[in-house]
């Protein structure tokens, strides 16, 4: 199992046959003060693995400051089903919905673990508007 694609997002959706649609795709954010709250930020993962992984998968997902320290995080599952007959790879998205705790201006991170693996990291960084003055 892997996190093979891991971006946030302005928005995101999986339709009823699984495709994913993704707008403003997006690595920093600019706020007007600290501490600050980056509403509705979408966390879209895709997940592949092969058809012999078909069942329940942990995931873990941390949001971490640059030492580190996890700010808030959670822990889950994603269920892969039985693919059709000659299928070999399975895969699963997921779009997850946060209200992101900016505490400072700097680097931030998403981890994100499949099967207690390799995390996959999906860098955010927050800094203050200039003062227009």
């Amino acid at each position: 199992m892997l996190v093979d694609f891991a971006v946030l997002a302005d928005y995101a959706l999986i339709d009823q046959h699984g495709k994913l649609s993704v707008l403003g795709l997006f690595q920093h954010v600019w706020v007007g003060s600290f501490p600050a709250v980056h509403p509705r930020t979408h966390l879209v993962l895709r997940v592949r693995g092969r058809r012999t992984e078909v069942g329940t998968h942990p995931i873990r997902i941390r949001f971490v400051d640059e030492a580190g320290a996890e700010l808030m995080g959670g822990d889950g599952t994603v269920q892969f089903g039985e693919p059709p007959a000659g299928v070999t790879e399975i895969e699963a998205g997921a779009v997850l919905v946060f209200d992101v705790p900016l505490p400072r201006p700097g680097p931030y991170a998403f981890e994100i673990t499949v099967d207690e693996g390799f995390a996959v990291r999906v860098p955010l960084s927050a800094s203050q508007l200039p003062d227009e003055g």
